[in-house]
């Protein structure tokens, strides 16, 4: 054998793009609460029941890979009155608000919760499944607010319109009602529970209470809808670390605000769509079935 049957060759691709041939063989369609129920323990917000609920899932031949949750619209949001200030209420007339409300529900739908197998992560499925489900949903606008979209860029890959990150208006105020009641810092929920937890009975319950009168007057979510009717049952029954989670997502989150423009919005699309129709046209144009 001589030298030159030793020699390799090397082939450069302009422009390769990585693929992952089993994203063609998945399928978005309605599902159901069982589908959630499966994978919910994937995602980090597993408390709580959604509001509202609309399940779709992600299979591949048969088997459950995903699932999104969308849920109903919160009335008054400030992130979306900044990006469509045509339907910010000031100072308008109980049956212009009443009008406004019955809009925003008739329009807006909200990406709850979406979660993938662990096995199905990073390949291009999340954004294009995120995508095809606010188009198959038929609402105009399709909304989510994530903290996970300041670390990866998902939704505008799925065609969302992201809003300037904005902080929580509860800021302030809570930085300091924090400071004067805890020595830990806000966001370490170990530390604050520890020095609760070392503290007199008397005087953590006197804390705890503090927290949950903080808290309640500070949130709107306890004051609309039936949590309103409930008035502060709801809150004095939470568990210290619900309590303190809540608080926290209070006054510390500043989730990215993103919204979909449907181009499919009342538009009859199939049960059924695989997952490859996603890359048929741009993310914002009309499907290509």
């Amino acid at each position: 054998m001589n030298h030159e049957d030793n020699l390799t060759t090397v082939e450069r691709i302009e422009n390769a793009k990585a693929k992952f041939p089993l994203l063609n063989e998945m399928i978005v369609e309605r599902g159901t609460a069982e589908d959630w129920h499966s994978l919910h323990h994937l995602h980090y917000k597993t408390e709580g029941k959604p509001f509202g609920p609309a399940y779709y899932r992600l299979s591949l031949h048969g088997e459950l890979v995903g699932v999104c949750v969308l849920t109903m619209p919160k009335g008054l949001l400030k992130e979306r009155h900044k990006v469509m200030p045509e339907i910010k209420p000031g100072g308008n007339s109980r049956m212009a608000n009443t009008a406004r409300y019955n809009m925003i529900n008739a329009n807006f739908r909200v990406v709850g919760r979406i979660v993938l197998d662990t096995m199905f992560r990073g390949v291009g499925a999340s954004y294009r499944f995120q995508n095809l489900v606010a188009r198959q949903s038929g609402y105009r606008f399709v909304e989510i607010q994530s903290a996970m979209s300041k670390y990866n860029m998902f939704s505008e890959k799925a065609g969302f319109r992201s809003a300037k990150l904005m902080r929580s208006n509860k800021y302030e105020k809570g930085v300091k009602f924090f400071r004067s009641t805890f020595e830990a810092h806000p966001a370490d929920s170990g530390a604050i529970m520890a020095e609760l937890n070392a503290l007199r009975p008397a005087v953590a319950k006197a804390r705890i209470q503090e927290m949950r009168k903080f808290y309640y007057a500070n949130s709107a979510q306890e004051k609309t809808g039936n949590a309103r009717k409930n008035g502060t049952s709801r809150v004095d029954a939470m568990e210290v670390e619900e309590l303190l989670r809540n608080l926290q997502q209070l006054v510390l989150a500043s989730p990215v605000y993103s919204v979909y423009v449907n181009p499919d919005a009342g538009r009859e699309l199939p049960d059924k769509l695989p997952l490859s129709s996603f890359d048929n046209q741009l993310p914002t144009e009309r499907l290509i079935i």
